[in-house]
């Protein structure tokens, strides 16, 4: 008896690792069977780069120096605002860009060029 629960407990331990394991390579991979007919709102990953649509293979995320300053021009350009990504520009509006939402939840980016000065803010 001893032997059969200890095979029991064995495969439910495996059987949980197996599970959770694939549930968290699909929820990383975007590819979990979820679906929705009732027009509910996608999931927080998907809406996280809205209205920008996911990291473009153009633009480089910004990191030390020119993402502090770039982030400190596009929160002073809009207060109360939230950084999404801050990135280079490779749509030539300039050589940086922050996509942020304000308070209200608009999207708009903020565009900074190459000597680190403000160029605009576009609302999506």
């Amino acid at each position: 008896m001893k032997d059969v629960r200890k095979t029991a407990v064995t495969l439910a331990a495996a059987l949980g690792i197996g599970l959770g394991s694939y549930g968290i390579a699909a929820a990383a991979s975007g590819n979990g069977s979820s679906s929705s007919s009732s027009g509910s709102a996608p999931p927080a990953a998907a809406r996280a780069g809205a209205p920008w649509g996911p990291q473009r293979s153009d633009e480089t995320p910004l990191t030390g120096d020119a993402l502090a300053k770039v982030t400190a021009i596009a929160k002073e350009k809009v207060p109360g605002g939230t950084i999404v990504r801050v990135e280079t520009d490779a749509d030539g509006h300039a050589a940086y860009e922050a996509h942020m939402t304000r308070s209200d939840g608009t999207p708009v980016t903020v565009y900074v060029d190459k000597s680190f000065d403000f160029v605009s803010v576009e609302s999506r």
